[in-house]
């Protein structure tokens, strides 16, 4: 079997190469209603996806407060057909200071379920297809939250499961009281972000910050079909047009490289960035996290190249800024 192709868990989580993060959706982050100008956004935002084959849109029920589901509801009401073309994920599991309460992470069962028709609401749908945790909680409890997945599956409101932001000792942990496979872990993966590398090769050279990103996650999901996709995957920007004249001077050097890849390979900036992450052997699916038309476009084009051994190593090498162990 190869596991490389993931037979199981990219077919659940969408032929799409990429995904559209629709966390800018919605307006700002207040309570304010939302506009006629934030749906005309969201339906721009959608057609350019779709236009660019990325049917894949990854929701959470805090984005914007709960605004990002309902514009993104407000266009499916509108346009019903585009529910057959595409496929919605969203998470749960994060909740903001009220009411007296702390900012807290909250995997009870209750919150949940409440969560999800909350989500299933805003967004007009009847079913996700898939359910992530959004954050790991020191308080979950897995055989609660296995009857929530299951209350959640049985009623048809819930299609697969997944997580975010964990290891793979916790969601080997959740997974000892599922019914359900996990089939999806959402972690920060980049060129800016390299723990998720460093961790695999420095552990044990003496000189090497330890990194801490919990060794073996991304061995654990590629054995076991998790899908795993990247949030922060573009960095921002900080190699495709940012203004990065006070970042450190291995951040420069790394845009430059990655302006001089974009130019051999006569793809945009933000390829390169992408097709970097996808070079590597894990399938990681990018969640790109942009509502600007044009660079949802200059996406479009990652993972239909294939970066060479050396073009990989010289941006991870330029990145990190030394040399490998």
């Amino acid at each position: 079997m190869n596991r490389n192709k993931y037979p199981l868990s990219s077919a659940i989580t969408n032929n799409s190469s990429l995904v559209l993060g629709c966390m800018g959706l919605g307006g700002r982050w207040d309570k304010d209603p939302i506009s006629a100008v934030d749906i005309k956004k969201a339906n721009e935002v959608v057609d350019a996806a779709i236009d660019s084959d990325i049917t894949l849109f990854d929701h959470a029920d805090i984005y914007t407060l709960g605004k990002a589901e309902q514009v993104f509801g407000e266009v499916l009401k509108s346009r019903p057909e585009l529910r057959e073309l595409i496929s919605i994920q969203s998470k749960c599991g994060i909740r903001f200071e009220d009411n007296f309460s702390p900012q807290r992470y909250d995997c009870s069962p209750e919150w949940i379920i409440s969560s999800v028709e909350n989500s299933l609401s805003r967004l007009n749908v009847e079913q996700l297809d898939i359910l992530m945790l959004h954050r790991p909680d020191p308080l979950m409890e897995p055989e609660l939250v296995a009857q929530a997945f299951d209350t959640l599956s049985a009623s048809g409101k819930v299609k697969h499961f997944g997580v975010s932001n964990m290891q793979q000792h916790q969601i080997l942990f959740l997974s000892s009281a599922l019914s359900q496979p996990l089939v999806v872990n959402q972690v920060e993966l980049s060129l800016s972000h390299l723990a998720w590398l460093e961790e695999g090769v420095t552990s044990g050279n003496s000189g090497e910050p330890t990194t801490n990103y919990a060794a073996g996650t991304l061995e654990y999901c590629r054995q076991n079909n998790i899908q795993l996709q990247s949030w922060g995957c573009l960095s921002q920007g900080l190699f495709s047009g940012r203004d990065i004249s006070q970042a450190p001077l291995q951040i420069q050097k790394t845009a430059e490289l990655v302006c001089q890849l974009a130019a051999e390979y006569q793809v945009s900036k933000e390829v390169i960035v992408l097709s970097w992450l996808m070079r590597h052997p894990a399938n990681i699916q990018p969640v790109i996290g942009t509502t600007n038309i044009e660079r949802i476009k200059a996406c479009a084009a990652a993972g239909k190249i294939k970066l060479t051994r050396e073009h990989w190593y010289a941006l991870w090498l330029c990145a990190r800024g030394h040399a490998l162990p």
